[in-house]
Protein backbone atom coordinates (compact mmCIF):
# COMPACT_ATOMS: atom_id res chain seq x y z
CA UNK A 1 0.00 0.00 0.00
CA UNK A 2 1.50 3.85 -1.16
CA UNK A 3 -0.03 6.88 0.85
CA UNK A 4 1.10 9.98 -0.69
CA UNK A 5 -0.15 13.77 0.93
CA UNK A 6 2.60 15.80 0.02
CA UNK A 7 3.23 19.57 -0.57
CA UNK A 8 6.54 20.74 -2.28
CA UNK A 9 8.09 23.85 -3.65
CA UNK A 10 10.56 23.56 -6.17
CA UNK A 11 11.52 27.42 -7.45
CA UNK A 12 8.16 28.54 -8.54
CA UNK A 13 6.92 25.26 -9.08
CA UNK A 14 4.48 24.03 -6.36
CA UNK A 15 3.34 20.29 -5.70
CA UNK A 16 0.71 19.37 -3.66
CA UNK A 17 -0.47 15.45 -4.36
CA UNK A 18 -2.70 13.64 -2.14
CA UNK A 19 -3.97 9.82 -2.99
CA UNK A 20 -3.66 6.33 -1.85
CA UNK A 21 -4.06 3.04 -3.29
CA UNK A 22 -3.45 -0.48 -2.73
CA UNK A 23 -2.94 -1.11 -6.64
CA UNK A 24 -0.05 -3.69 -8.22
CA UNK A 25 0.80 -1.12 -11.16
CA UNK A 26 0.05 2.60 -10.10
CA UNK A 27 0.97 4.96 -13.14
CA UNK A 28 1.65 8.44 -12.57
CA UNK A 29 0.42 9.93 -16.16
CA UNK A 30 0.93 13.73 -17.06
CA UNK A 31 2.83 16.13 -19.72
CA UNK A 32 6.40 17.39 -18.81
CA UNK A 33 6.63 19.20 -16.13
CA UNK A 34 3.63 18.00 -14.27
CA UNK A 35 5.84 16.87 -10.85
CA UNK A 36 6.17 13.26 -12.00
CA UNK A 37 9.52 12.79 -11.50
CA UNK A 38 9.98 14.98 -8.33
CA UNK A 39 6.77 13.13 -6.77
CA UNK A 40 8.42 9.91 -7.35
CA UNK A 41 11.61 11.36 -6.04
CA UNK A 42 10.06 12.18 -2.84
CA UNK A 43 8.76 8.42 -2.43
CA UNK A 44 12.06 7.75 -3.03
CA UNK A 45 13.39 10.14 -0.39
CA UNK A 46 15.75 11.71 -2.81
CA UNK A 47 13.60 14.70 -2.30
CA UNK A 48 12.18 16.02 1.24
CA UNK A 49 8.05 17.42 0.86
CA UNK A 50 7.70 20.72 2.70
CA UNK A 51 4.87 19.23 4.28
CA UNK A 52 3.16 16.21 4.67
CA UNK A 53 3.67 11.88 4.66
CA UNK A 54 4.72 9.32 2.88
CA UNK A 55 3.79 6.11 3.63
CA UNK A 56 4.87 2.97 2.15
CA UNK A 57 3.68 -0.76 2.94
CA UNK A 58 2.81 0.33 6.51
CA UNK A 59 6.15 2.17 7.88
CA UNK A 60 5.70 5.66 7.53
CA UNK A 61 8.59 7.10 5.78
CA UNK A 62 7.81 10.88 5.76
CA UNK A 63 6.13 12.82 8.53
CA UNK A 64 7.04 16.60 8.49
CA UNK A 65 5.54 17.52 11.16
CA UNK A 66 7.07 14.30 13.57
CA UNK A 67 10.27 14.94 12.36
CA UNK A 68 10.67 11.89 10.38
CA UNK A 69 12.65 11.00 7.09
CA UNK A 70 13.56 7.74 6.26
CA UNK A 71 17.28 7.78 4.32
CA UNK A 72 16.58 6.05 0.65
CA UNK A 73 18.74 3.29 1.33
CA UNK A 74 16.56 1.73 4.40
CA UNK A 75 13.27 2.84 2.01
CA UNK A 76 13.98 -0.78 0.51
CA UNK A 77 12.95 1.35 -2.90
CA UNK A 78 14.07 -0.50 -6.48
CA UNK A 79 14.48 2.81 -8.82
CA UNK A 80 15.17 2.00 -12.63
CA UNK A 81 15.48 5.23 -14.95
CA UNK A 82 15.35 6.11 -18.43
CA UNK A 83 18.68 5.72 -18.99
CA UNK A 84 19.41 2.03 -17.48
CA UNK A 85 22.53 3.64 -15.46
CA UNK A 86 24.46 0.24 -15.67
CA UNK A 87 27.72 -0.14 -14.54
CA UNK A 88 29.78 -0.20 -17.83
CA UNK A 89 33.19 -2.27 -16.85
CA UNK A 90 30.92 -4.73 -14.86
CA UNK A 91 29.03 -7.77 -16.91
CA UNK A 92 25.50 -8.26 -16.38
CA UNK A 93 25.82 -10.62 -14.05
CA UNK A 94 28.02 -8.07 -11.92
CA UNK A 95 25.51 -5.90 -12.61
CA UNK A 96 22.38 -7.93 -11.15
CA UNK A 97 24.49 -8.93 -8.52
CA UNK A 98 25.14 -5.40 -7.18
CA UNK A 99 21.91 -4.19 -5.37
CA UNK A 100 22.23 -7.63 -3.48
CA UNK A 101 25.52 -6.80 -2.37
CA UNK A 102 25.00 -3.21 -1.52
CA UNK A 103 21.63 -4.10 0.36
CA UNK A 104 24.11 -7.25 2.29
CA UNK A 105 21.59 -9.20 1.27
CA UNK A 106 22.61 -13.05 1.31
CA UNK A 107 22.70 -14.81 -2.32
CA UNK A 108 19.53 -16.78 -3.40
CA UNK A 109 20.13 -18.97 -6.15
CA UNK A 110 16.35 -20.07 -6.71
CA UNK A 111 15.20 -15.66 -6.89
CA UNK A 112 18.62 -15.20 -8.86
CA UNK A 113 17.17 -17.76 -11.58
CA UNK A 114 13.30 -16.68 -10.85
CA UNK A 115 14.14 -12.97 -12.35
CA UNK A 116 16.86 -14.30 -14.73
CA UNK A 117 14.07 -16.32 -16.68
CA UNK A 118 11.49 -13.75 -16.02
CA UNK A 119 12.73 -11.04 -17.68
CA UNK A 120 14.67 -13.62 -20.67
CA UNK A 121 17.98 -12.40 -19.68
CA UNK A 122 19.96 -16.06 -19.08
CA UNK A 123 21.79 -15.45 -22.23
CA UNK A 124 23.54 -11.95 -21.56
CA UNK A 125 24.96 -12.48 -18.14
CA UNK A 126 28.69 -12.55 -19.69
CA UNK A 127 27.87 -9.41 -21.82
CA UNK A 128 29.20 -5.45 -20.53
CA UNK A 129 26.59 -2.79 -21.09
CA UNK A 130 28.22 -1.37 -23.94
CA UNK A 131 27.36 -4.69 -26.18
CA UNK A 132 23.66 -4.86 -25.02
CA UNK A 133 20.48 -2.98 -26.70
CA UNK A 134 18.49 -0.65 -25.23
CA UNK A 135 15.68 -3.23 -24.46
CA UNK A 136 18.22 -5.67 -22.81
CA UNK A 137 19.56 -2.60 -20.92
CA UNK A 138 16.34 -1.64 -19.51
CA UNK A 139 15.89 -5.72 -18.35
CA UNK A 140 19.25 -5.95 -17.12
CA UNK A 141 18.32 -2.51 -14.73
CA UNK A 142 14.84 -4.16 -14.02
CA UNK A 143 16.73 -7.33 -12.94
CA UNK A 144 19.20 -5.27 -10.52
CA UNK A 145 16.26 -3.30 -8.91
CA UNK A 146 14.12 -6.47 -7.97
CA UNK A 147 17.22 -8.47 -6.87
CA UNK A 148 17.68 -6.18 -4.16
CA UNK A 149 13.86 -7.47 -2.92
CA UNK A 150 12.74 -4.01 -3.15
CA UNK A 151 8.99 -3.30 -1.04
CA UNK A 152 8.08 -0.94 -4.06
CA UNK A 153 9.62 -0.79 -7.62
CA UNK A 154 9.61 2.95 -9.20
CA UNK A 155 10.17 3.16 -12.81
CA UNK A 156 10.68 6.84 -14.13
CA UNK A 157 9.74 6.79 -18.02
CA UNK A 158 11.94 3.59 -18.45
CA UNK A 159 10.48 3.10 -22.34
CA UNK A 160 10.94 6.81 -22.71
CA UNK A 161 14.45 6.46 -24.22
CA UNK A 162 13.98 3.75 -26.49
CA UNK A 163 12.22 3.65 -30.30
CA UNK A 164 8.79 2.07 -30.89
CA UNK A 165 10.01 -1.27 -31.48
CA UNK A 166 12.10 -1.68 -28.17
CA UNK A 167 9.21 -0.33 -26.52
CA UNK A 168 7.07 -3.07 -28.08
CA UNK A 169 9.79 -5.63 -27.56
CA UNK A 170 9.81 -4.49 -23.63
CA UNK A 171 6.37 -3.71 -22.51
CA UNK A 172 5.97 -7.57 -22.06
CA UNK A 173 8.19 -7.99 -19.28
CA UNK A 174 6.42 -5.02 -17.62
CA UNK A 175 3.42 -6.99 -18.00
CA UNK A 176 5.04 -9.99 -16.45
CA UNK A 177 6.63 -8.38 -13.66
CA UNK A 178 3.60 -6.54 -12.48
CA UNK A 179 1.65 -10.05 -12.52
CA UNK A 180 4.41 -12.35 -11.46
CA UNK A 181 7.27 -10.64 -9.26
CA UNK A 182 4.67 -9.82 -6.67
CA UNK A 183 6.62 -6.43 -6.51
CA UNK A 184 3.90 -3.34 -6.32
CA UNK A 185 5.22 -0.74 -8.81
CA UNK A 186 5.01 2.89 -9.45
CA UNK A 187 5.03 3.40 -13.06
CA UNK A 188 5.83 7.39 -14.58
CA UNK A 189 4.85 8.01 -18.24
CA UNK A 190 3.43 10.54 -20.56
CA UNK A 191 2.26 7.89 -22.87
CA UNK A 192 -1.47 6.89 -22.77
CA UNK A 193 -1.25 3.90 -24.78
CA UNK A 194 1.73 1.95 -21.96
CA UNK A 195 -0.32 3.11 -19.07
CA UNK A 196 -3.64 1.11 -20.26
CA UNK A 197 -1.44 -2.06 -21.27
CA UNK A 198 -0.09 -1.85 -17.52
CA UNK A 199 -1.21 0.38 -14.66
CA UNK A 200 -3.87 -0.63 -12.67
CA UNK A 201 -4.52 2.24 -11.01
CA UNK A 202 -3.69 5.99 -12.79
CA UNK A 203 -3.10 9.21 -10.81
CA UNK A 204 -3.56 12.03 -13.27
CA UNK A 205 -0.81 15.40 -12.42
CA UNK A 206 -1.55 18.25 -14.02
CA UNK A 207 0.71 21.80 -12.91
CA UNK A 208 1.54 19.97 -9.81
CA UNK A 209 -1.98 18.72 -8.83
CA UNK A 210 -3.55 15.67 -8.83
CA UNK A 211 -6.41 16.41 -11.04
CA UNK A 212 -7.98 12.31 -11.70
CA UNK A 213 -7.25 9.01 -9.71
CA UNK A 214 -9.06 5.86 -10.42
CA UNK A 215 -8.74 2.82 -12.94
CA UNK A 216 -7.35 3.66 -16.35
CA UNK A 217 -10.82 4.77 -17.85
CA UNK A 218 -9.65 8.28 -16.53
CA UNK A 219 -6.58 8.48 -18.99
CA UNK A 220 -9.84 8.43 -22.00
Amino acid sequence: MLRVDIEKQLGEFSLHASFASEGRAIGLFGASGAGKTSLVNMIAGLLRPDRGTIVIDGETVDDTAAGIHVPTWRRRIGYVFQDARLFPHLNVAQNLDYGRRMNRLPPDASQHKRIVDLLDIGALLDRRPGKLSGGERQRVALGRALLSRPRLLLLDEPLGALDEGRKLEILPYLVRLRDEANVPMVYVSHDAAELRQLATQIVLLKQGRVTSFGGVKVLT
